[in-house]
């Protein structure tokens, strides 16, 4: 299984189309919607993750370029100011995906990178404003 976290631009000439369908039904490919704005007649985007069988991810992303679809890898970082943060793991109770955990037994909050969907949940959580998220885009 192959799973990657993607930022979609929709032209407003395809934004109309049922393009997440086409990966789900003819790439049998599944996603989780992080982040959507559509207005029809107009742009698009959505923040996904997107997983499915290899041969499957490559020839959906095909797809979605062969549509008009700006397809962009997500790439995240997470920042910690370990001169602010107090380690008190307020952080951890509200990441939907579990990408910061508490480490026992030194109690310490980690980090997975691989598990971040950039939700921005920790910033706004941290009493000490210790977090910081910067994403980055690269085509794919």
């Amino acid at each position: 299984m192959h799973a990657e976290m993607l930022v979609l631009r929709f032209t407003k000439e395809v934004v109309d189309q049922p393009i997440i369908f086409r990966l789900v039904k003819d790439y049998d490919l599944e996603f989780n919607l992080l982040k959507a704005t559509i207005t029809p007649g107009q742009e698009g985007l959505i923040v996904m993750e997107l997983r499915g069988h290899p041969k499957n991810f490559r020839r959906g992303i095909k797809y979605l370029k062969d549509a008009g679809v700006k397809v962009q890898r997500m790439a995240h970082e997470v920042w910690r100011n370990d001169e602010v943060c107090f380690q008190c793991g307020a952080c951890t109770a509200l990441c939907p995906t579990g990408a910061l955990h508490i480490k026992r037994p030194d109690m310490e909050v980690r980090f997975d990178p691989e598990k971040c969907s950039a939700c921005e949940l920790c910033c706004v959580v941290c009493p000490a404003r210790a977090m910081e998220v910067k994403i980055n885009r690269q085509a794919v």
